[in-house]
């Protein structure tokens, strides 16, 4: 079974850490580590490995830092569907409608668009 974490910046000790590794143990699943950042955009490159060590506490975990001119939200998907992913899992924040409108929604994209079950946690 192969579970993916799609993040951006999250500290390493939320909800989110700890969900993700508690379904790769139970499911002795790889983890994959998906980030997707804009061409040009600074590569937060300490977090990532950071994050990578962090997340190997007992589970397979493969990083994953996709460079693209496209929304996240479309190259999360695209990866998803491309290594065939069982399980999406992705952290939501409540934004108002007006946010959604104007800035779009990462997490909505994912949910709506994936081909496999999409796990939501709430930071």
């Amino acid at each position: 079974m192969k579970i993916m974490l799609a993040y951006h910046r999250f500290n390493l000790d939320s909800k989110i850490v700890s969900t993700t590794l508690e379904h790769a143990k139970s499911f002795k699943a790889q983890l994959h580590l998906v980030t997707s950042i804009e061409t040009g955009e600074a590569v937060p490159k300490n977090e990532f490995d950071r994050a990578e060590e962090n997340l190997q506490r007992g589970v397979d975990c493969v990083t994953n830092l996709l460079e693209t001119q496209n929304m996240a939200g479309e190259d999360l998907v695209e990866f998803a569907s491309r290594n065939k992913i069982d399980e999406l899992i992705v952290g939501v924040k409540s934004k108002s409608k007006l946010g959604k409108l104007l800035f779009g929604s990462t997490a909505q994209h994912v949910i709506l668009h994936a081909s496999c079950p999409v796990l939501t946690v709430k930071e």
